[in-house]
């Protein structure tokens, strides 16, 4: 009685296969699914946020934030160095000063949301969870992973499906051709014989 699973071994559903090697248990899966609950085939639609998340890691949000902030300073730097330039960059400093007004709003709301972020974080790992920089990540890939191979499965199992369909139809089709061709006469296998 497992009252778990590790989220790795979702992949590894691809991986085990039936007797005759010719159906995944991933593939199973998504016949069960289409068979009795084909509601949830599409779930992978309520995870479509998977893939931009997959590609989201603290660490380089951290540098992409310190990247920036320096920026905006540069561009602080360059405005009040243009002060002294006189009425010759007086346009100049009045779209440096509008675009400022608009960057540094948000720069300070990505700040915020950034913030959230780093606090969230801390906040798990304080509760526990050690490595939950490493975690999230992992989590997301895997299970975007799982999700790629899911459809795929599902896509597979329709070909299939569809061929079948195709095959029994063709053969439904040649055994009336047949049946057509070979007249009422056909049917009777043994000669009639008179008894004298």
């Amino acid at each position: 009685s497992a009252i778990g699973f590790r989220l790795d071994s979702l992949l590894k559903l691809t991986e085990t296969r039936a007797r005759n090697n010719k159906m995944t248990l991933m593939h199973y899966l998504c016949k069960v699914l289409a068979d009795k609950l084909p509601e949830l085939l599409d779930f992978s639609k309520d995870l479509s946020s998977l893939e931009p998340a997959s590609k989201i890691q603290l660490k380089f949000l951290a540098e992409e934030m310190q990247a920036i902030s320096k920026g905006l300073e540069k561009v602080v730097q360059e405005l009040s160095m243009s002060e002294n330039d006189g009425p010759v960059s007086e346009n100049f400093r009045k779209s440096l000063k509008e675009f400022l007004c608009y960057a540094e709003g948000q720069v300070r709301s990505l700040a915020s949301l950034y913030s959230a972020v780093e606090t969230e974080r801390t906040d798990r790992v304080q509760a526990g969870y050690q490595s939950f920089v490493g975690l999230s990540y992992r989590v997301v890939s895997t299970l975007l992973n799982f999700v790629r191979m899911f459809n795929r499965a599902h896509e597979e199992n329709s070909k299939q499906l569809e061929l079948e369909r195709k095959k029994a139809e063709k053969e439904a089709s040649n055994e009336k051709l047949n049946a057509s061709q070979k007249g009422p006469d056909a049917y009777i296998t043994s000669p009639i014989r008179t008894v004298k």
